[in-house]
Protein backbone atom coordinates (compact mmCIF):
# COMPACT_ATOMS: atom_id res chain seq x y z
CA UNK A 1 0.00 0.00 0.00
CA UNK A 2 1.35 3.41 -0.97
CA UNK A 3 1.95 6.00 1.73
CA UNK A 4 -0.04 9.24 1.81
CA UNK A 5 3.41 10.87 1.71
CA UNK A 6 4.40 9.11 -1.51
CA UNK A 7 6.11 11.64 -3.81
CA UNK A 8 3.78 10.71 -6.66
CA UNK A 9 1.01 12.58 -4.81
CA UNK A 10 3.09 15.68 -4.10
CA UNK A 11 3.12 18.84 -6.17
CA UNK A 12 6.58 19.64 -7.54
CA UNK A 13 6.08 23.36 -6.99
CA UNK A 14 8.34 26.10 -8.28
CA UNK A 15 11.61 24.19 -8.39
CA UNK A 16 13.28 26.79 -10.62
CA UNK A 17 12.47 29.64 -8.24
CA UNK A 18 13.61 27.67 -5.19
CA UNK A 19 16.80 26.68 -6.99
CA UNK A 20 17.49 30.33 -7.80
CA UNK A 21 17.27 31.24 -4.09
CA UNK A 22 19.51 28.33 -3.05
CA UNK A 23 22.06 28.96 -5.79
CA UNK A 24 22.21 32.65 -4.91
CA UNK A 25 22.89 31.80 -1.27
CA UNK A 26 25.57 29.24 -2.22
CA UNK A 27 27.36 31.74 -4.46
CA UNK A 28 27.36 34.44 -1.81
CA UNK A 29 28.79 32.07 0.80
CA UNK A 30 31.42 30.79 -1.62
CA UNK A 31 32.32 34.41 -2.37
CA UNK A 32 33.07 34.88 1.33
CA UNK A 33 29.90 36.59 2.50
CA UNK A 34 29.12 35.11 5.90
CA UNK A 35 26.28 37.51 6.65
CA UNK A 36 23.20 37.83 4.49
CA UNK A 37 23.62 40.86 2.30
CA UNK A 38 20.73 43.21 3.14
CA UNK A 39 20.28 44.08 -0.53
CA UNK A 40 20.17 40.39 -1.50
CA UNK A 41 17.71 39.65 1.33
CA UNK A 42 15.52 42.52 0.15
CA UNK A 43 15.58 41.20 -3.43
CA UNK A 44 14.60 37.72 -2.25
CA UNK A 45 11.81 39.18 -0.10
CA UNK A 46 10.56 41.29 -3.04
CA UNK A 47 10.68 38.24 -5.29
CA UNK A 48 8.74 36.16 -2.78
CA UNK A 49 6.19 38.94 -2.18
CA UNK A 50 5.66 39.32 -5.93
CA UNK A 51 4.63 35.68 -6.13
CA UNK A 52 1.47 36.13 -4.11
CA UNK A 53 0.11 33.44 -1.79
CA UNK A 54 -0.16 30.72 -4.47
CA UNK A 55 3.31 31.45 -5.82
CA UNK A 56 4.82 31.45 -2.33
CA UNK A 57 3.20 28.07 -1.68
CA UNK A 58 4.64 26.81 -4.97
CA UNK A 59 8.08 28.06 -3.90
CA UNK A 60 7.75 26.08 -0.65
CA UNK A 61 6.79 22.95 -2.58
CA UNK A 62 9.72 23.59 -4.92
CA UNK A 63 12.13 23.76 -1.98
CA UNK A 64 10.71 20.49 -0.64
CA UNK A 65 11.11 18.89 -4.07
CA UNK A 66 14.74 19.99 -4.12
CA UNK A 67 15.29 18.60 -0.62
CA UNK A 68 13.77 15.31 -1.79
CA UNK A 69 16.02 15.23 -4.87
CA UNK A 70 19.12 16.08 -2.84
CA UNK A 71 18.36 13.37 -0.29
CA UNK A 72 17.65 10.83 -3.04
CA UNK A 73 21.04 11.60 -4.60
CA UNK A 74 22.77 11.49 -1.21
CA UNK A 75 21.10 8.19 -0.30
CA UNK A 76 22.30 6.59 -3.53
CA UNK A 77 25.80 8.05 -3.12
CA UNK A 78 26.15 6.78 0.45
CA UNK A 79 24.64 3.38 -0.40
CA UNK A 80 27.28 2.99 -3.13
CA UNK A 81 29.81 3.07 -0.28
CA UNK A 82 27.73 0.83 2.03
CA UNK A 83 26.94 3.78 4.29
CA UNK A 84 23.68 4.99 5.76
CA UNK A 85 22.64 8.44 4.53
CA UNK A 86 20.89 9.21 7.82
CA UNK A 87 24.07 8.57 9.80
CA UNK A 88 26.14 10.90 7.64
CA UNK A 89 23.70 13.66 6.78
CA UNK A 90 21.27 14.24 9.63
CA UNK A 91 23.76 14.76 12.52
CA UNK A 92 25.86 17.24 10.54
CA UNK A 93 22.73 19.06 9.36
CA UNK A 94 21.43 19.38 12.93
CA UNK A 95 24.86 20.48 14.21
CA UNK A 96 25.11 23.12 11.48
CA UNK A 97 21.65 24.44 12.25
CA UNK A 98 22.46 24.65 15.94
CA UNK A 99 25.34 26.97 15.03
CA UNK A 100 22.89 29.35 13.30
CA UNK A 101 20.81 30.67 16.23
CA UNK A 102 20.14 34.04 14.56
CA UNK A 103 18.50 32.39 11.54
CA UNK A 104 17.15 29.16 12.97
CA UNK A 105 15.20 28.93 16.18
CA UNK A 106 15.96 25.74 18.13
CA UNK A 107 12.34 24.58 17.96
CA UNK A 108 12.48 24.47 14.14
CA UNK A 109 15.43 22.07 14.04
CA UNK A 110 13.45 18.88 14.84
CA UNK A 111 10.98 19.71 12.07
CA UNK A 112 13.77 20.22 9.54
CA UNK A 113 15.49 17.01 10.69
CA UNK A 114 12.18 15.17 10.26
CA UNK A 115 11.77 16.70 6.82
CA UNK A 116 15.22 15.43 5.79
CA UNK A 117 14.61 11.99 7.28
CA UNK A 118 11.29 11.72 5.43
CA UNK A 119 13.00 12.64 2.16
CA UNK A 120 15.82 10.18 2.88
CA UNK A 121 13.23 7.45 3.33
CA UNK A 122 11.67 8.21 -0.04
CA UNK A 123 8.72 10.23 1.25
CA UNK A 124 7.62 13.64 0.06
CA UNK A 125 8.88 16.30 2.48
CA UNK A 126 5.96 18.63 1.67
CA UNK A 127 3.34 15.92 2.27
CA UNK A 128 5.17 14.80 5.42
CA UNK A 129 5.11 18.38 6.75
CA UNK A 130 1.49 18.88 5.74
CA UNK A 131 0.45 16.23 8.28
CA UNK A 132 1.43 18.66 11.04
CA UNK A 133 -0.34 21.74 9.76
CA UNK A 134 0.56 24.70 7.63
CA UNK A 135 4.05 26.10 7.29
CA UNK A 136 4.81 28.90 9.70
CA UNK A 137 6.72 32.10 9.03
CA UNK A 138 9.32 30.93 11.55
CA UNK A 139 10.03 27.85 9.40
CA UNK A 140 10.95 29.76 6.24
CA UNK A 141 14.60 30.47 7.13
CA UNK A 142 15.15 26.94 8.46
CA UNK A 143 13.65 25.46 5.28
CA UNK A 144 15.93 27.59 3.11
CA UNK A 145 18.89 26.67 5.32
CA UNK A 146 18.03 22.97 5.06
CA UNK A 147 18.08 23.06 1.26
CA UNK A 148 21.26 25.16 1.31
CA UNK A 149 23.04 22.84 3.76
CA UNK A 150 22.13 19.75 1.72
CA UNK A 151 23.40 21.44 -1.45
CA UNK A 152 26.62 22.39 0.29
CA UNK A 153 27.00 18.81 1.59
CA UNK A 154 26.68 17.49 -1.96
CA UNK A 155 29.12 20.07 -3.27
CA UNK A 156 31.69 19.07 -0.64
CA UNK A 157 31.24 15.37 -1.41
CA UNK A 158 31.79 15.95 -5.11
CA UNK A 159 34.44 18.65 -4.63
CA UNK A 160 32.45 20.79 -7.07
CA UNK A 161 30.83 24.04 -5.91
CA UNK A 162 28.17 23.87 -8.61
CA UNK A 163 27.33 20.16 -8.58
CA UNK A 164 24.12 20.40 -6.52
CA UNK A 165 22.74 23.24 -8.64
CA UNK A 166 23.67 21.39 -11.83
CA UNK A 167 22.01 18.22 -10.49
CA UNK A 168 18.67 20.00 -10.18
CA UNK A 169 19.10 22.04 -13.38
CA UNK A 170 19.82 18.89 -15.37
CA UNK A 171 16.79 17.17 -13.89
CA UNK A 172 14.63 20.17 -14.83
CA UNK A 173 16.04 20.14 -18.36
CA UNK A 174 15.27 16.44 -18.71
CA UNK A 175 11.67 16.95 -17.54
CA UNK A 176 11.12 19.93 -19.83
CA UNK A 177 12.63 18.02 -22.78
CA UNK A 178 10.39 15.00 -22.24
Amino acid sequence: MASVCDPQYAPAGDVSGALMVIDSRLKSIYDGATEVDPEQRQLVEQFTASLGPRGAHDLLDGACTIIYMFMTWLRMAYEDHDKDVMEYVVPSLVASMRMMPKSIRPEAIPTMAGLVVSAGMGLSPSLWRKQYGKWTKEEMNPLEATAFLLAEHINRLTDDREFATRLISNALSNVEGA
